[in-house]
């Protein structure tokens, strides 16, 4: 089995064999996986090379990755077992570099997860890199979000998933992907068993076709028995889309996370998800931020909750335009349901009666509610209630 030494090593003959000075940043990350594997008696590796959490004091090895890095790590990692993990997230990598990745997609022994996060591929790298998925028998995890690969390149991806039966998370949010490949998705899982996070967030979609995509999604999830998370967040979601999602979901045996945030979902909407929540399904954690139930939409909530739900765990109801009204009937809530533990209410209006219900939660030697499992905590001036705002459910 090949060890951290030895990737070291091969990472150095690489080098040579290709005339290029070893990178800095690469041999940090390695030398840290050394240290770990010696320290922590770890068989496995991550390397996390993401631009964005870099911790590297010397400045020259400051600098974004390219396509022949990328070439310089694939070749290092041939024939490797020690590195499962290749974080290459907020870098330069462009289709060139999506191709050499396809190719160690189709020969990786042991490669599970394969970080892309906003670089610089577009719909011919995802095409490559959709090839290497369908030759691929080890990936776990593949994030392309933030990468324009478009509708050509999801397409591709989606097609993807009708031969692989291994991939369990796929996050392609941010990545311009247009109703077609929306729909093909929602087609190929509806046979795929074995993808269990999904992150479509903000599709290209024109208005009159927002429903019609959610239609599709809706009737996947009624016969889908594997995901357990989906991201649906800047949809264009309406209140027809959320009673489509209500009505099919009371079928579905394994969905577990649902996020609707930042979509046009109001009062009715809420409703109709209300019903879902009395059917007591597997979910346990709803994020509803950024659309507009209002009072009535928590109070539908609220009455789903409080005596025929013990599943969910989660609400995640911010900035809904949620009064005194709807905030003291989901505060009241938490007294009767045991089992939600988490929810997060900053954005609305949070009025003196409001503050008051919160810090009786919060209070007391066992609180009902703990502040890590809220996003505000209660103080008090001049003998008045108010709440800040702490932890963010994001």
């Amino acid at each position: 089995m090949t060890d951290g030494p030895t990737t070291k090593a091969a990472y150095f003959r690489v080098c040579s064999e290709t005339g290029r000075d070893p990178d800095g940043e690469i041999l940090a990350v390695v030398n840290h996986a050394i240290d770990e594997q010696i320290l922590e008696q770890t068989e496995f590796c991550t390397l996390k090379l993401h631009a964005n959490k870099r911790n590297v004091q010397n400045e020259k090895y400051r600098r974004k990755l390219n396509d022949q890095d990328v070439d310089t790590l694939c070749r290092t990692l041939q024939c490797n077992t020690f590195v499962v993990g290749l974080d290459l997230g907020y870098n330069s990598v462009t289709d060139a570099g999506a191709k050499i990745l396809s190719t160690l997609l189709q020969e990786t022994l042991i490669l599970k997860e394969l970080v892309l996060s906003y670089n610089d591929i577009t719909s011919e790298g995802a095409l490559d890199l959709a090839k290497g998925l369908q030759m691929n028998e080890t990936l776990l995890v593949l994030k392309l979000n933030g990468n324009k690969i478009c509708n050509k390149g999801a397409l591709a991806i989606a097609g993807s998933l009708q031969v692989n039966t291994i991939l369990q998370e796929l996050d392609m949010a941010d990545t311009d992907m247009g109703t077609e490949s929306c729909v093909a998705i929602s087609t190929v899982l509806k046979y795929n068993n074995s993808l269990k996070v999904l992150n479509i967030n903000r599709p290209i979609v024109h208005p009159s076709q927002e429903e019609s995509i959610i239609v599709h999604i809706a009737g996947m999830l009624k016969v889908n028995r594997s995901l357990e998370e989906i991201h649906l967040a800047k949809c264009g979601i309406r209140d027809f889309g959320a009673e489509r999602l209500a009505e099919n979901l009371v079928y579905n045996t394994g969905l577990k996370h649902l996020d609707l945030r930042c979509n046009r979902v109001t009062r009715d909407g809420a409703r109709c998800l209300g019903k879902l929540l009395k059917k007591d399904t597997p979910l346990e954690i709803l994020n509803l931020a950024c659309n507009r139930i209002e009072d009535d939409g928590a109070c539908a909530l609220s009455e789903a909750l409080a005596y025929s739900n013990t599943k969910l765990q989660t609400l995640v109801v911010c900035s809904n335009k949620i009064a005194t009204r709807g905030l003291c009937s989901l505060a009241k809530t938490m007294k009767t349901n045991s089992s939600l533990r988490r929810i997060y209410i900053w954005g609305n209006k949070l009025l003196e009666p409001v503050c008051n219900a919160f810090q009786e939660l919060m209070s007391g030697r066992v609180p009902r509610l703990a502040e890590e499992d809220t996003d505000v905590t209660p103080y008090v001036v001049d003998g008045i209630t108010y709440l800040s705002q702490t932890n963010s459910p994001y």
